[in-house]
C-alpha cells in the first residue's frame, strides 16, 4: 500500500518533470524565435542598404541633371523676355536662394526686374485680416475701381497692389502715379505687411513661395493664391512658383490648381528649387504674355514637367 509520503513524492516528481520540460522547451522555442528574428533583421538590413544605394544613385542623377540644366539655362531662356519687365513678390517662407536664382534667370532672359516686394507674416496671418483690409481700402488710387468680386483679403490685396505694381496689359503704361505707388507701399510697410526697397511698375509678376508644412495655421495658401489671381487680372501675367510642398494640401500652388478660375489664368510651377523649375518659371512668364497658362513640375495636379513638355501620364 502506497503511503501519503510516497504519494507526495510522486506528485512532486511529476511537477518537477513538467517544470524541467517547460524550461527545456522554452529554451528551444526561444532559440528558434531568436534565430528567426536574426534572419528578419539581416533581410531588412539588406533591403535598407539596397534602398539607400538606389536613393544615392537617384541623388547623383538629379545632381547631374541640375548641373546640366544650370549649364544650358542662360541659353535656353535667352531673349524670351527681351524688353519686358518683371516684379518679384515673395511670401514669408520663400527661400532666398530660389529668389536670387530666379531673379538672375529672368535677367538672363532679357527682362528688367523692377523690384522685389516681400509679403510678411503679418500679411498672411488671419489675425490681421481686418486691419489689412482697412489699410488697403484707404490707399486705393484715384481712378482705380476695385473689382466687385474681390471680397476676401487676398483678392483685395492683389487687386490693389496689381493696380500700382503692374502696367496696364493693353497699353503697357502705369495704372497709377508714382505718388500713389509710394503711398500704397509705404502705408503697407508702416503697417508691417510688406517689405520692399525700390520698386517700379512691371508688366509681369512672379509670386515666389516656399515649402509650407502641414503645421501652418489658417488659410495662408488660399490667401496667397487669391492674391496672385487678383494680381494677374491687373497685368500681363503672373506665375506662382514654389517648392514641392506648395503643391500639396493647402499650399498656394495647390489652391491655384484646385480652382478652375485661378488655374485657367495663373501659371504654377512646383519645383522652383530645381534648375529645371527655374527655367520653367521664365518660360511660363513668356507663355503668360501670349495669353496661356499651365501647371508645371512634378507635384500634385501638374500637367507637364515644363512649358511645351510632354504631359504627365
Amino acid at each position: 500500500m502506497i503511503s501519503m509520503k510516497q504519494h507526495a513524492i510522486s506528485i512532486a516528481a511529476i511537477f518537477l518533470a513538467l517544470a524541467i520540460g517547460v524550461v527545456l522547451g522554452s529554451q528551444t522555442l526561444a532559440s528558434g524565435v531568436l534565430s528567426g528574428l536574426r534572419d528578419d533583421k539581416d533581410d531588412l538590413s539588406h533591403k535598407v542598404d539596397e534602398l539607400q544605394n538606389a536613393n544615392n544613385q537617384l541623388e547623383v542623377q538629379i545632381g547631374a541633371a541640375d548641373s546640366f540644366d544650370a549649364t544650358i539655362a542662360d541659353r535656353t531662356v535667352k531673349d524670351v523676355l527681351a524688353q519686358r519687365s518683371v516684379i518679384i513678390v515673395t511670401t514669408p517662407d520663400a527661400d532666398a536662394g530660389d529668389v536670387d536664382a530666379v531673379t538672375k534667370l529672368i535677367q538672363a532672359a532679357g527682362a528688367a526686374v523692377t523690384g522685389k516686394v516681400g509679403l510678411t507674416t503679418a500679411f498672411v496671418d488671419n489675425v490681421n485680416g481686418e486691419r489689412l483690409k482697412t489699410s488697403l481700402t484707404n490707399i486705393v488710387p484715384a481712378g482705380i475701381q476695385l473689382k466687385t468680386g474681390a471680397v476676401d483679403t487676398g483678392s483685395i490685396a492683389g487687386d490693389l497692389l496689381g493696380s500700382v505694381l503692374l502696367l496696364n496689359p493693353t497699353t503697357a503704361q502705369p495704372q497709377s502715379t508714382p505718388e500713389e505707388l509710394a503711398l500704397a507701399l509705404d502705408t503697407l510697410r508702416s503697417g508691417g505687411f510688406i517689405e520692399y526697397d525700390q520698386v517700379r511698375p512691371a508688366q509681369l509678376a512672379v509670386v515666389l513661395t516656399g515649402n509650407p508644412t502641414g503645421t501652418d495655421e489658417g488659410n495662408r495658401g488660399s490667401l496667397v493664391a487669391r492674391f496672385a489671381g487678383a494680381l494677374d487680372a491687373r497685368g500681363a501675367g503672373v506665375v506662382v512658383a514654389g517648392r514641392a510642398g506648395s503643391a500639396d494640401r493647402n499650399g498656394p500652388v495647390a489652391v491655384v490648381r484646385s480652382d478652375a478660375g485661378l488655374s485657367s489664368a495663373t501659371s504654377t510651377v512646383d519645383n522652383v528649387d530645381r534648375q529645371s523649375g527655374r527655367i520653367t518659371t521664365v518660360l511660363a512668364l513668356q507663355e503668360q504674355l501670349a495669353g496661356g497658362a499651365g501647371r508645371y513640375g512634378t507635384g500634385t495636379k501638374a500637367t507637364a514637367v515644363t512649358v511645351g513638355g510632354a504631359p504627365h501620364s
